[in-house]
C-alpha cells in the first residue's frame, strides 16, 4: 500500500490547470469539489500554470466563471516568474518579447522595459498573437547576441476532442533553428517558481504538493524544488509514460477528484 504520508503533510498545493482541472472550457467532474476539499481541510492552493498568454489577473474572472473560487493571491504564472526572473537578473535591460499583448501587459506591470529595437534581450511566451514579424525581429536580435529566455518549454498546449495548439517551446525550436540560439526557459520545470511561492507563503518546499498531467513540467518542477510531485492521468501523461520516464511522480491518480477522496477520507479518519 502506498505511503500517504508526504502527500497528508503538505501544506499548500500547487496546480497546473489544463489538463489537471479542466480542458479548454470544459471543467472536469469532481474538480470544483476538489478546491473546496483542499479548504475544508484547511490546505493552501494556487492556481499555477506555464500559460503565458495570459496575466494572471486574467486567470481571476476565467477561472470563477468555471465555477472555481479565486483571488489574486491564488494565481502564478510563467509570465509573472519571467517578470520577476527579469527584475531580479537583468534589471532595466530592454526587452523584445515574442508574446500577448496580456503577456506584455503583465510585464509592464512589473516594470520591465519593452523595446522594438536594440534588444539586449529576447522574451518569448505562449503567442497566441503571432505573426511572422515577430519572428523575423526575434531572430535578428538573437543573431547579433541578445539574451534568450522563454517562459515555458511546454511543445504543446491540449485542448477538447484531442487537440492542441502549438505552445511556447514550438516557437523557440523555430527561433532556434534560425539563429542557434538557446532559450533559458523560467516556468515549469524550473524550480524558482515553487521557491518563490515558498518564500511568499512560508510554506518549505517539502510540504508544497505540485499536482499536474505533465511530466516534464509539472512532475519536474516538484523533484526539481523538492517538493511533493502528484500526477493526474486527466490529461497528456499515460500511466505508460510514467513507466517509461526518468521523471516518476511520487503519488498517481485517476484525477483530482480521485485525490479529493483520499485526503477527505484521511481527514475524516484523523476526525
Amino acid at each position: 500500500m502506498t505511503d500517504l504520508k508526504r502527500l497528508l503533510d503538505c501544506r499548500l498545493f500547487l496546480l497546473d490547470m489544463d489538463g489537471t482541472l479542466y480542458l479548454g472550457d470544459e471543467v472536469f467532474p469532481g474538480a470544483v469539489e476538489f478546491i473546496r476539499t483542499l479548504r475544508q481541510t484547511g490546505r493552501q492552493y494556487i492556481y499555477l500554470t506555464n500559460n503565458s498568454s495570459r496575466a494572471g489577473a486574467d486567470y481571476i474572472p476565467r477561472l470563477r466563471r468555471l465555477g472555481f473560487p479565486c483571488e489574486a493571491e491564488n494565481v502564478f504564472t510563467s509570465g509573472m516568474a519571467t517578470a520577476l526572473y527579469l527584475n531580479q537578473h537583468d534589471p532595466g535591460k530592454p526587452v523584445y518579447l515574442v508574446g500577448t499583448r496580456a503577456f506584455r501587459g503583465e510585464l509592464e506591470r512589473y516594470g520591465v522595459p519593452l523595446t522594438e529595437e536594440d534588444a539586449e534581450i529576447v522574451v518569448v511566451g505562449f503567442d497566441t498573437e503571432l505573426v511572422y514579424e515577430k519572428l523575423n525581429r526575434a531572430v535578428h536580435f538573437l543573431r547579433r547576441g541578445a539574451k534568450f529566455l522563454a517562459a515555458n518549454p511546454d511543445w504543446v498546449c491540449p485542448m477538447p476532442a484531442g487537440e492542441v495548439l502549438p505552445d511556447c517551446g514550438s516557437i523557440c525550436a523555430l527561433l532556434t533553428a534560425a539563429s542557434g540560439a538557446e532559450p533559458t526557459y523560467i516556468g515549469k520545470p524550473n524550480r524558482s517558481m515553487v521557491d518563490v511561492i515558498s518564500a511568499q507563503t512560508g510554506v518549505p518546499n517539502a510540504q508544497i504538493a505540485c499536482v499536474g498531467d505533465r511530466l516534464y513540467t509539472d512532475i519536474a518542477v516538484a523533484k526539481n524544488a523538492g517538493a511533493v510531485a502528484v500526477c493526474v492521468l486527466s490529461g497528456e501523461s499515460s500511466e505508460a509514460d510514467i513507466q517509461h520516464s526518468d521523471v516518476r511522480p511520487d503519488y498517481v491518480f485517476r484525477d483530482v477528484a480521485a485525490l479529493a477522496e483520499i485526503l477527505r477520507a484521511k481527514e475524516e479518519a484523523r476526525a
